[in-house]
Parts: structure tokens; C-alpha cells; sequence
């Protein structure tokens, strides 16, 4: 398209450059690597103005900073798979801690799990949250009081947590406070056996459950075996009185 000539064409066909070109071909280079089109890098050195270029610069800048927005944020996405991964690989049996949690907002849903179908729940929410958001994960919730009265038929619902602070859809707050954290491995069926566990570790200890209980697997996408799988379970505790 004539963005770059060669200074002069022999008898013979052949195109010649000149030295001083190459200073010039650099300079087209430099633009492309900053991803302008061919057709802009023309339009650009055919009428070259310093107003042109800091306009492109600006507009270049602003692109940069959302690219790396994006980067830092899948960054610390891998790095926390990473980190879940290896402590997958540490649990062996059903283990229990006390912890102290901060105030965390999801987003929810409600889902009764009566049908214990992945792709109809899948096919569910996607019309509800985006990939991304999915992405990001998806657990579910059932009530301290259902757990009491060993009633597993009917969950609450699903929960992902919130990407972004204008994320729209119903929301639902884990309060601040004291928590039992659960990490059982077995398949999804095998769960009340862990919340059996959860139950006589609380009475043991002289707790009672209450609130929610906030479950979410952490590596059923990496195992083939769903005897491997391993669900984190969070659910908020008090002293009995």
C-alpha cells in the first residue's frame, strides 16, 4: 500500500534500500507494536503531528492499563487455584478448625438441589450470572436448622462471590464471627456424614451451629475419581449457653 518504498529499483527488478530507511522502518515498527493498523500507521505518516500522537498515546495508555487490570486479576485467580490445590492435596479425611471470618457478600440463588443434576443447575445460573462470575465459583447453602434436623432433601440455594461491587442479582451476607471450616473428601452424597462431624465437634467443644452453611467444592475440575473431591464448608457458631 506504499507505507514503506524502496529508495530506488534496479534494471534488473530488484528493490534497493537505503541506510537511512531503516530508521524510518523502525519507526513503523514501533507503531505496529503498539497496535496500530497498517491503514492507521499510513494515514498517521503521511500528515505526522505531535497533537495525533498524543492523542493515539492516550487512548494506547488507557488500553494498557485495562490489559493489565485483566492480567493482575487472572494472576491472582491462578495463584489461589495454586494455593487450593495444595492443600487438596494435604486433606486425607475429614478435617475441622475454628476460624474467625470477616463479613463477605455473595451473590445467591435460590436452589433446592432436590435433582441432583450439575447441568440443569449449570443451565440455571448462566442465565443468572456471567462466566466470568461462575468462573469464579459456585457453592451452595443450606440452614444451620435443616443441618439439626439431618434434612438434606431441600438446599437453600447457590452462591458465587461477588467480582465487582455493581455485580446485580440478590445477594446474601456471611456475617463477621466465629466459624467451623470443614474440608471433607468424598463425593457430594457423602456430605452429611461430614456435617454429622461438624455436629458432634460443636457439641464437643460446647458450640452450637447457626445461620448457614456455606459449602464449595474446591477441586472437582481437576480429578477424574469423585472419591477425590474435596468441599470446603463453612458454617457459623456460639457458644451454648
Amino acid at each position: 500500500i506504499g507505507l514503506f518504498k524502496p529508495n530506488t529499483k534496479g534494471e534488473n527488478g530488484y528493490r534497493y534500500y537505503d541506510l537511512s530507511q531503516s530508521l524510518q522502518f523502525e519507526y513503523i515498527l514501533m507503531l505496529k507494536e503498539l497496535n496500530m493498523s497498517i491503514a492507521q500507521i499510513k494515514e498517521y505518516m503521511e500528515q505526522p503531528t505531535p497533537q495525533k500522537l498524543i492523542e493515539f498515546a492516550q487512548w494506547k495508555e488507557k488500553e494498557i492499563e485495562e490489559q493489565i487490570k485483566k492480567l493482575e486479576n487472572l494472576k491472582k485467580e491462578i495463584q489461589i487455584k495454586k494455593e487450593t490445590m495444595r492443600l487438596c492435596e494435604t486433606i486425607e479425611k475429614t478435617k475441622i478448625e475454628i476460624v474467625e471470618c470477616e463479613e463477605k457478600t455473595f451473590l445467591f440463588v435460590p436452589y433446592d438441589f432436590v435433582e441432583i443434576d450439575m447441568n440443569t443447575a449449570f443451565s440455571y445460573i448462566k442465565n443468572i450470572w456471567s462466566i466470568e462470575q461462575i468462573r469464579s465459583g459456585v457453592g451452595a447453602v443450606i440452614s444451620a436448622e435443616k443441618i439439626l434436623k439431618k434434612d438434606f432433601s431441600k438446599y437453600d440455594g447457590m452462591y458465587t462471590p461477588r467480582l465487582k461491587e455493581t455485580s446485580a442479582g440478590k445477594s446474601i451476607v456471611r456475617p463477621k464471627g466465629t466459624y467451623l471450616c470443614c474440608y471433607h473428601k468424598g463425593e457430594w452424597d457423602t456430605l452429611p456424614l461430614a456435617y454429622q462431624k461438624i455436629l458432634a465437634f460443636a457439641k464437643k467443644n460446647g458450640h452450637t451451629i447457626k445461620g448457614y452453611a456455606y459449602e464449595i467444592g474446591l477441586n472437582e475440575l481437576f480429578v477424574s475419581d469423585e472419591k477425590e473431591y474435596i468441599t470446603q464448608i463453612f458454617v457459623q457458631i456460639e457458644p451454648s449457653s
